[in-house]
């Protein structure tokens, strides 16, 4: 069950479909997912508004939206919940690695794994200091060596 957050972004992202924007739906250009046809603007503007709606979302309840968003094979859900923590990493920690290794293992396409690693991955370990910053590049270290193509392509571009 989606909270009412998530559920704001996905109806709202649903509702700025453009047909024209669907032809990818399930393609390998997207990784299999499905495709609503949001433009990332809507997206963007999407996660604006539900922080604004929901201006009470502390830090679990931002990783918890994330999660929520990215289960759904859905691209445009899937990149509102990396727009979501890219406006959000200030309140990510060396804990949220686990997460995103997650998401990283299932980012299926660059145009996910790219802003999720540059975006929230890259300031986020800048972030850090002492043995959580140690911690940190020790986990990214590990997903040069990983069997997910995901994790691989993030470990490049740090």
């Amino acid at each position: 069950m989606d909270s009412a957050a998530a559920a704001f972004i996905d109806q709202t992202l649903r509702n700025e479909a453009s047909e024209w924007r669907t032809w990818a739906d399930g393609d390998d250009s997207v990784g299999g997912l499905r495709v609503y046809g949001a433009s990332i603007g809507a997206i963007r503007g999407t996660v604006r508004d539900a922080l604004r709606r929901h201006r009470d979302l502390q830090h679990d309840d931002i990783t918890a939206l994330a999660s929520e968003l990215w289960a759904v094979p859905v691209f445009e859900r899937r990149l509102a919940a990396i727009v979501l923590l890219q406006g959000q990493v200030d309140l990510l920690t060396g804990n949220d690695l686990t997460r995103i290794e997650g998401f990283l293992r299932d980012a299926r396409v660059p145009d996910l794994i790219n802003p999720l690693t540059l975006d929230v991955v890259r300031p986020l370990l800048t972030r850090l200091a002492g043995p959580e910053s140690e911690r940190a590049h020790r986990i990214v270290h590990r997903w040069a060596a990983s069997d997910a193509e995901g994790l691989r392509a993030a470990a490049a571009l740090l």
